[in-house]
């Protein structure tokens, strides 16, 4: 049957009896943030046509040094001019691409070949406000002044209260004028001030497009008409600890000790904190970069928050770089740990509990990048990787039995569960042990996928070779992995009587039958060894395996409190590392089903399982249900999550449990603590096994995740399907 692509951001791809919509790769917004560390406390920040940043610490000119993504610049004293010195410089702003200093007794620059020098008389001058080439406001702490053609045209003192603040109003030759209690508009033209608003708590004021907007310092932002009515007020902020706002862009942007959020012209809020984004969450002041780049100066520092326009594709190229700079290890998939305070210099990568799982999902990735590009490099990393796997079933002298990870010996003391580790027979090298049903359900997974698409005989032969290898050992000892101590592993468990052992209710008994006759169809689809596919069969017909994963989802949860302490353990809430282990074995009890008969029935099971995640808008769980071609597979959802995964993969300490901003739900069997789940770049760096509701999280910028497993197979296995294109 033909197949259809239209062209647009979502398209329709034809299938035999349905569409399924995919989606085409076209350019994005990215964004990214460069930081710049401060010696002292940063006052204000102004750009100039030519790029050049400017900032104003302690009288003192700054400017930037060094700084890229992941890797911090510095802010340092600018010598640049050296007779700035003499300056008594309190404010920058910028005119026509060009900087304009006030200093304590005139305005000048060093524009237009120096010919702007303009003396004011407001003593403690603070702020300047550029109207045009020959117009400028100048205020102190009670007393403002306008200047034209160089000379005072007037002024106002306001002896009673504090100015906090004067910014251009709606007309070219209005002014707002915050004090702490009350919003007066400057009439330059009239020479006059007018009160428009009383109030107490007041920390800065913007004109956004018609209205005015007051931050407060605890009660959020104020709405004012035209007509300079208030209209509204919004405490459901990120922050209300407010401290600057500001229209740019067409867009609103608010400051507080919390960080930063803009909100659209929808309302719609996108948050800013954490050093994923800031140097601190101390926001003074944000200004628009003349690159069109947001400048956002905090307590210690200041951040560029950089929008890149990119592609889907682009973006895989960038975290295929971070992969191979520094996350392989012995050809697995690791993270960057030991890190101090997200310096990526300071890191080494460690070893994992589940080394095999997270390579095994790297591995998958590069697989399927091979068979779409044909690019040799990505052929060469899935060999060494598949190597790194291959060797965690000859590191141990368990025949079919894979070790969870391999490292040199002589520092079983500084792995992680040093009690775990076990002396190779390979000289050199110690192994792990313990290993778990996540780590075993991976490697068939990554196995499959190797075997089904890879024609490198030689690779294809060493995937098939594993699948048998570990295949037979479960077969062998009844479906148990059986350790060097001749004991089942804790998790390695796929006996009828311990998977029949939970109550119906329990997730553990439909997802290990539902793992197991994967693997076996697995091993019997690419070895035709009729011993997996009896053995599979049995354990449908005879003991009930089909019925425990056909089970729908909506019948998983709490044990009732008779069973025993590990079936109220396993449900006390859902693990959302059952989850990975369930997509992750899909992909062989889908395609390589014994029969259409079957097929069908786990299409259904899958369909059933992918509806209760959608709330979480997780790509991949999208992304493996689209091989059962239901004509959506949550595409937006996905493309959504591949767009706004942060580049910068580092766990930085995050906070949203304090935002006003976002609907909480009551407690539930899942864990959803919020109505609609954060954008990736709001929320913690996690893996697929986590919840990804979770608010708060981090480790203070002491690792690294690779985008291997998190980003890369997703995105791989959408193009392989032919749903990103």
């Amino acid at each position: 049957m033909k197949r259809l692509l239209v062209s647009i951001g979502l398209s329709v791809l034809l299938f035999p009896l349905y569409a399924q919509v995919t989606h085409r790769d076209h350019p994005y917004t990215q964004e990214y943030a460069i930081k710049y560390t401060a010696t002292s406390e940063p006052q204000t920040v102004e750009s100039d046509r030519n790029g050049n940043i400017q900032l104003l610490s302690n009288g003192s000119l700054k400017k930037l040094s060094g700084g890229e993504l992941l890797l911090p610049g510095t802010i340092v004293d600018d010598n640049s001019y050296r007779f700035m010195k003499d300056k008594a410089i309190v404010d920058i702003a910028q005119l026509d691409g060009q900087f304009v200093y006030l200093d304590k007794r005139v305005i000048f620059s060093n524009a237009w070949a120096g010919t702007l020098y303009i003396p004011h008389d407001v003593e403690d001058a603070v702020g300047l406000i550029p109207l045009s080439k020959t117009e400028y406001v100048v205020y102190g702490k009670n007393k403002i002044q306008y200047l034209k053609d160089g000379k005072s045209a007037w002024s106002t003192t306001l002896p009673q209260s504090t100015l906090l603040e004067v910014v251009k109003g709606n007309d070219a030759h209005q002014v707002l004028i915050l004090t702490d209690g009350e919003l007066l508009l400057g009439e330059l033209n009239n020479m006059k001030t007018k009160s428009l608003y009383k109030g107490n708590g007041f920390v800065s004021v913007a004109q956004h497009g018609n209205e005015v907007i007051i931050a407060h310092k605890s009660e959020g932002l104020y709405f004012f008409n035209e007509s300079y009515a208030l209209t509204r007020k919004n405490p459901k902020l990120p922050s209300l600890a407010l401290q600057v706002v500001r229209s740019l862009n067409g867009e609103l942007w608010v400051g507080s000790k919390q960080g930063a959020f803009r909100m659209d012209k929808g309302g719609e809020i996108k948050y800013y904190a954490s050093k994923r984004w800031l140097v601190d969450d101390g926001v003074v002041d944000i200004k628009l970069g003349t690159d069109g780049n947001m400048l956002i100066l905090t307590d210690k520092g200041l951040s560029k928050i950089i929008s890149k326009t990119m592609t889907l594709a682009e973006k895989a190229i960038f975290y295929e770089n971070q992969v191979r700079a520094r996350h392989i290890r012995n050809g697995f998939n690791s993270t960057l740990s030991g890190m101090t305070d997200g310096d990526i210099s300071t890191g080494y990568m460690s070893d994992s509990d589940n080394d095999g799982l997270w390579t095994s999902m790297y591995l998958a990735g590069q697989a399927f990048r091979y068979v779409v590009t044909k690019d040799p490099e990505a052929l060469q990393n899935t060999r060494e990787s598949l190597d790194a796997m291959d060797r965690l079933y000859g590191i141990n002298p368990i025949k079919g039995f894979p070790a969870r990870s391999f490292e040199r010996t002589g520092h079983i003391n500084e792995l992680a569960d040093p009690e775990r580790w076990q002396k190779s027979p390979h000289k050199d090298w110690d192994w792990k042990a313990t290993t778990s049903s996540d780590e075993a359900i991976g490697h068939i997974f990554a196995f499959g996928v190797i075997a089904e698409i890879i024609e490198d005989r030689g690779i294809k032969d060493q995937a098939i070779r594993l699948i048998d290898s570990l295949m037979s050992h479960i077969v062998a000892h009844e479906y148990y992995l059986i350790d060097y101590d001749g004991k089942p592993t804790e998790w390695g468990k796929w006996n009828p009587t311990y998977v029949n052992g939970f109550s119906k209710n329990v997730g553990d008994r439909k997802l290990n039958s539902s793992n197991i006759i994967a693997m076996l169809q697995t091993a019997y689809h690419f070895t035709k060894k009729e011993i997996f596919k009896t053995k599979a069969f049995e354990l449908m017909d005879k003991h009930g395996y089909l019925e425990n994963l056909m089970r729908p989802m909506d019948q998983i949860g709490k044990s009732d409190g008779t069973e025993d302490d590990l079936s109220q353990l396993l449900s006390v809430y859902w693990n959302h590392s059952d989850d990975e282990m369930y997509f992750l074995g899909y992909w062989g009890l889908y395609r390589y089903a014994f029969n259409k008969e079957l097929k069908e029935k786990f299409k259904e099971a899958i369909v059933d399982h992918w509806k209760i995640e959608l709330p979480e808008k997780e790509a991949l769980w999208n992304i493996i249900t689209a091989m059962t071609g239901i004509p959506d597979c949550g595409m937006n959802d996905a493309v959504w999550y591949l767009q706004k995964y942060p580049l910068d993969l580092i766990h930085w300490n995050i906070k949203n449990s304090d935002r006003k901003d976002i609907e909480m739900v009551e407690g539930n069997f899942r864990n959803q603590y919020t109505k609609v789940v954060l954008p990736p770049d709001e929320l913690k760096i996690s893996r697929h096994n986590a919840n990804r509701f979770v608010l708060d999280g981090g480790n203070g910028g002491r690792a690294e995740n690779s985008a291997g497993d998190i980003w890369l197979l997703p995105y791989w296995m959408g193009r392989y399907l032919q749903i990103i294109h």
